[in-house]
């Protein structure tokens, strides 16, 4: 331009390629443990007889590996790339790039460490303890803020579409990572959550399910809409629409968390948003689709020959088919059906492989060979890896939906005489193990294409020359700019912080309107006189059930139909969980519900299914913990945690965490009694007294008001 002054400047390569090797390194390690933890399903054996390589270990560990090693050190490197490039500016500051990096890896370090040790909050998605929470925020906070500065100092007068999404994802996780987080620590690293029962549900699926939404879905909508449009060398297809799938999007994703609770122990009105919500979402959600699609006509001849595309293809189309599924499994009475059962697994991995997982892989396509100023090594091994990739999806999610429909048939069914036709749950987990072994083998395809694609990116790389600093040059923004007689949303793109506001107001509103009146208004949680809070030992007995993950198999939350009121008992009201921090109704049923199971067998049949489950249920497919017998608890903390629990409002006496630890005592030497009657010898001290202590406990408050109420 003439006259125009232009600016040197650069863009960082090198945290790009850092972050797309932790990407790497980190996915080929989740994906890994998630094969594994896949075999444990349908071979015990896998488990590898020790407590820290169990399914209910290993399986939050492969969600937090997938969900936030490898898919957000994805995120942050097409965000260090493209962002730079959209606002014409490096990164603010190369510190914060650096700190975020290492900061973040550390944090996923820490999960490898505590999770498999049974360090655990047990939140869906959220498991980390304490201290960890308090990284994130802090790690998290330098990446908002290398962002914000680098749209102040931008050169760029206008924000691209892709920087909308970012900015919303960085706010809205911020604001669900604090508020979900909030506990009370106990110690280093124990805590017990601030909300409880029916409260800490909410907040969890407020949190989990927009996880989902701004973690796994609006930054990958700003990576397709730098990416997609690159790679196809076209432009986005409606500028229009992509402003009302983004301000739609933001605005509604947020009031859908409660859809995961339906028919549970949730107010109904909860209950209620949460579908209506869930039901619009498919129009912004279908719209981002649309725009994705339509950006490639004219280039579809391009797809049938470049590996790039196609995997961009699938992956919008994975998106568009998740985000259709998901308000159909909102609908009550599909939710019916398909809740507790292998559905809800199939309809994670549809997005997590084909939406995530194909995106991904697309991007690393396209940026190694950029910043290696080479051409990629091997086309051929890369359209190997979409069709392993692609079969792998197929083997996978099919068999779940088959799975799961027989799950569900098998539970609701009657017989002639109108008893269940299947009483015991084990019929259904025997029924659905080869789904369980093609699911595993479809993990196993998936695995290998990703491991072609390593080896393809390091030939890709030692073919070529990395450029660490990739130079560019524009003019300075102006100063001062009118925007009269522009178009709104343009002159919303020139005011970084206000929009991000904007974005902030639209992303609280649904929280506020949802949780605030569960927290305040005293009828969303009516109260049950006999309900007490745990024991000392109970309470022990609880963390250990937490510990070892079995809320990832189990759930406590007897829904209002009949098949479950026949084949559990009573149905569980939100009264019973006014002491439970965390709530633990879990989303998964591998094995029964076990709200009600207190009192159903003797101690001593707990104390040999845990030992071996098989001897007292053939055919389980559940581990053996034969561990519990011999090691014991550390009984010194139970002061501190029941200080901790009175500090949250659970009502125990006055100086009660001084004479609980005599309490504890005694319960525990009462089973270690009635076991011996039973031929069984055990230490009071030992894990496995405290867990029958819990067990016992579980939905006895109900039978109590039975037997004072006739």
């Amino acid at each position: 331009m003439s006259g125009t002054t232009l600016e040197q400047f650069s863009y960082d390569n090198k945290i790009v390629k850092y972050f797309g090797a932790a990407t790497v390194i980190w996915g080929l390690a989740g994906m890994l443990i998630g094969v594994i933890a896949a075999t444990q399903l349908f071979l015990p054996e896998a488990n590898l007889g020790n407590p820290y390589t169990t399914f209910g270990r290993i399986r939050p560990l492969h969600t937090n590996a997938v969900i936030f090693a490898f898919v957000g050190n994805a995120i942050f490197a097409g965000v260090y790339y493209s962002m730079p490039r959209l606002l014409k500016a490096p990164m603010w500051n190369k510190t914060l790039s650096w700190f975020h990096f290492w900061g973040w890896q550390a944090i996923i370090l820490s999960a490898v460490i505590t999770l498999p040790l049974g360090l655990t909050s047990s939140k869906e998605y959220a498991e980390l303890e304490w201290p960890i929470d308090i990284a994130i925020a802090v790690v998290w906070v330098a990446f908002g803020a290398n962002m914000i500065g680098t749209l102040i100092k931008r050169r760029e007068k206008h924000m691209y579409v892709a920087i909308w999404f970012y900015l919303a994802s960085f706010v809205t996780v911020a604001v669900l990572h604090i508020f979900n987080s909030l506990a009370l620590p106990v110690s280093l690293f124990k805590s017990y959550s601030a909300y409880a029962g029916v409260q800490d549900a909410l907040v969890q699926w407020w949190y989990g399910h927009n996880a989902v939404a701004f973690f796994l879905t609006t930054p990958f909508l700003g990576l397709m809409y730098y990416y997609l449009p690159k790679a196809a060398n076209r432009p986005v297809y409606s500028y229009k629409l992509s402003i009302i799938h983004f301000w739609s999007l933001i605005f509604i994703y947020i009031w859908a968390g409660p859809h995961h609770l339906l028919y549970t122990a949730l107010p109904e009105w909860a209950q209620v948003l949460g579908v209506a919500f869930s039901v619009m979402l498919i129009a912004p959600s279908w719209g981002g689709m649309v725009n994705g699609l339509l950006t490639l006509r004219g280039a579809w001849d391009k797809v049938r020959v470049d590996p790039v595309l196609k995997f961009m293809v699938v992956a919008v189309t994975a998106y568009g088919m998740a985000t259709f599924e998901g308000p159909l499994l909102s609908l009550k009475n599909v939710n019916a059906i398909a809740h507790y059962t292998d559905w809800i697994v199939a309809h994670v991995h549809i997005g997590g492989l084909g939406w995530n997982g194909f995106l991904t892989f697309s991007m690393l396509y396209w940026l190694w060979p950029k910043m290696w100023r080479t051409n990629l090594y091997s086309v051929k091994l890369a359209n190997t890896h979409f069709w392993l990739g692609t079969l792998g999806i197929l083997f996978y999610a099919l068999p779940m939906y088959v799975a799961a429909l027989t799950q569900s048939l098998m539970w609701k069914e009657f017989g002639d005489a109108g008893r269940l036709a299947y009483p015991n749950f084990l019929e259904t987990v025997i029924q659905i193990v080869p789904m369980y072994m093609l699911r595993a083998f479809g993990g196993l395809l998936y695995l290998s294409g990703a491991i072609l694609m390593v080896y393809n990116l390091i030939k890709t790389a030692a073919a070529g020359t990395f450029q660490e600093e990739e130079a560019d040059e524009a003019p300075a923004l102006a100063k001062h700019v009118s925007t009269s007689g522009e178009f709104w949303h343009r002159a919303w793109e020139r005011k970084p912080v206000f929009f991000t506001i904007l974005a902030t107001v639209a992303i609280l509103i649904g929280g506020v309107v949802e949780i605030i009146p569960t927290m305040l208004v005293k009828s969303n949680v009516p109260t049950i006189s006999s309900v007490e809070p745990y024991t000392p030992l109970e309470l022990q007995g609880r963390d250990l059930y937490i510990s070892n993950g079995c809320v990832g198999c189990h759930s406590q939350m007897i829904r209002p139909f009949r098949s479950e009121t026949e084949r559990y008992g009573e149905y569980s009201k939100a009264g019973e969980y006014i002491y439970d921090r965390p709530f633990l109704w879990g989303s998964k049923r591998t094995g029964p519900d076990l709200h009600r199971v207190g009192g159903k067998y003797p101690d001593s049949w707990h104390y040999h299914h845990m030992v071996d489950p098989r001897t007292m249920s053939p055919g389980s497919l559940m581990p053996p913990y034969p561990w519990m017998t011999t090691r014991t608890m550390d009984h010194s903390t139970i002061g501190a945690k029941i200080r901790t629990m009175m500090k949250l409002g659970v009502p125990y006496p006055e100086g009660y965490d001084e004479t609980a630890i005599d309490d504890l005592h005694a319960q525990a030497q009462s089973i270690v009694a009635g076991l011996k009657e039973s031929g069984v010898e055990v230490l009071p001290d030992s894990e496995i007294v405290a867990l029958i202590a819990y067990l016992q406990r579980l939905g006895t408050d109900i039978s109590k008001t039975a037997s004072t109420n006739p």
